[in-house]
C-alpha cells in the first residue's frame, strides 16, 4: 500500500463518522431519540453513495486524462453523463418517475445509449481524436435533447423536478440507490483499472503505445465500459455532480509518479472522500434550503478550472 493511499484511507475513516453525525440537526448517539434509526437508514446510506459516486467520478476523470492526455479532460466528454441526465429526464417528462426503480433505470439506458453511439461512431478506427469528437457530439445532442424537454414540459411541476434533478444532490437517498450505484461503480472501476496498463503505454504516444503490444479499440472499449458504469450509474441516482473528474486528478497526481496506473486508485479515494465532504458541508450551512451537492461542487470547481487555465497559460508564455 502506498503512503497516498494509507493516508487517504485513514482521512476517510475519520470522515465518515463524522458525515454520520453532522447535519442540520447534529446527532447524539447517545441522548437524540431514534439515532439508531436515522443513522441506519438516512446517514449512512448517504455517506455510502457520496462515497461511491465520488470514487467512480475521479477514477473515471484520472483515466480520461490519461487517455486524451490532457489535463482538462472530463468524464462528460465522453458524452455519457448528458446521455445518462436525458434519460432521467425522458422519465420525468413522461411522469414515469413515480416508480422508484424507473428514474435510475431510464438514466442508465440513456448511459448505454451514448456508450453505444460513441462504440458505432469511433470504434472502427480507434482514433483519439474521432473519439474525442464522437464524445463531445453526442454530449451536444443529448445537452440539446434536454433542453429542448424542458423546454416543453408539459407542466410547471415536472418542469420543476427536472432541474431540481439535474442540480444534483443526495437528498432523501436510501439504500435503494446504494443498491443500484456501488456495484456498477465497482464494475466500472475494475474495468479502468483493466486499462491501465495500456493508459501507461499511451504515456509514451500512440505510436510507441502500439508498438508495445497496445490495442486501441481493446483499450476504448474498457474505457467505454468503465466510464459508461461510473458515471452513468452516478447520475442514475444522484443527478449531474460536476467537475469531481476534473479537480482530484490534479490534486492526487503531485502525490504519484504521475503514471495512470499510480493515479487511479488514489484519485478514486480522494474523490469519494471529496464527495463526502462535500455532501457534509451542504448538510450543515444555515441556509433556508439544503444547498444541492452539485451547485456547491461547481462553485468550487469552477474557480478551480479558472486558476488551472491562468497556470497553464504562464508556463506557455
Amino acid at each position: 500500500m502506498t503512503r497516498p493511499v494509507a493516508i487517504l484511507l485513514g482521512l476517510i475513516a475519520l470522515a465518515v463518522p463524522l458525515s454520520l453525525l453532522a447535519g442540520r440537526v447534529w446527532i447524539d448517539p447517545w441522548s437524540t431519540p431514534n439515532a439508531a434509526a436515522i443513522l441506519a437508514e438516512l446517514r449512512l446510506p448517504r455517506a455510502i453513495l457520496a462515497l461511491t459516486i465520488g470514487a467512480g467520478l475521479s477514477a473515471s476523470g484520472a483515466a480520461m486524462q490519461g487517455y486524451l492526455r490532457n489535463p482538462l479532460a472530463d468524464p462528460g466528454l465522453f458524452g455519457i453523463a448528458p446521455g445518462a441526465a436525458l434519460g432521467a429526464v425522458a422519465s420525468l417528462w413522461f411522469g414515469f418517475a413515480a416508480s422508484p426503480w424507473l428514474l435510475p433505470l431510464f438514466a442508465l439506458l440513456g448511459a448505454a445509449g451514448a456508450m453505444a453511439l460513441l462504440g458505432l461512431i469511433a470504434g472502427r478506427t480507434a482514433g483519439i481524436a474521432l473519439f474525442t469528437l464522437a464524445g463531445m457530439m453526442i454530449a451536444s445532442l443529448a445537452g440539446a435533447l434536454t433542453s429542448f424537454a424542458i423546454s416543453l414540459a408539459p407542466n410547471a411541476f415536472a418542469m420543476s423536478e427536472i432541474v431540481t434533478w439535474l442540480m444534483g444532490a443526495l437528498t432523501d437517498r436510501s439504500w435503494r440507490e446504494v443498491w443500484i450505484a456501488a456495484p456498477l461503480t465497482l464494475a466500472g472501476i475494475g474495468c479502468l483499472l483493466m486499462a491501465a496498463r495500456d493508459l501507461d503505454a499511451l504515456v509514451l504516444g500512440e505510436g510507441a503505445a502500439r508498438s508495445l503490444g497496445m490495442d486501441p479499440r481493446r483499450l476504448q472499449a474498457w474505457l467505454i465500459a468503465g466510464v459508461g458504469l461510473t458515471v452513468g450509474s452516478g447520475v442514475a441516482v444522484a443527478g449531474i455532480v460536476g467537475f469531481v473528474g476534473l479537480i482530484v486528478p490534479h490534486l492526487v497526481r503531485p502525490l504519484t509518479d504521475r503514471r495512470p496506473t499510480s493515479v487511479l486508485l488514489p484519485s478514486a479515494l480522494a474523490g469519494a472522500l471529496l464527495v463526502l465532504v462535500a455532501d457534509c458541508v451542504c448538510r450543515v450551512l444555515p441556509l433556508v434550503t439544503e444547498l444541492r451537492l452539485g451547485i456547491a461542487l461547481s462553485l468550487v470547481g469552477a474557480p478551480f478550472f479558472l486558476w488551472l487555465l491562468l497556470r497553464m497559460r504562464r508556463g506557455l508564455a
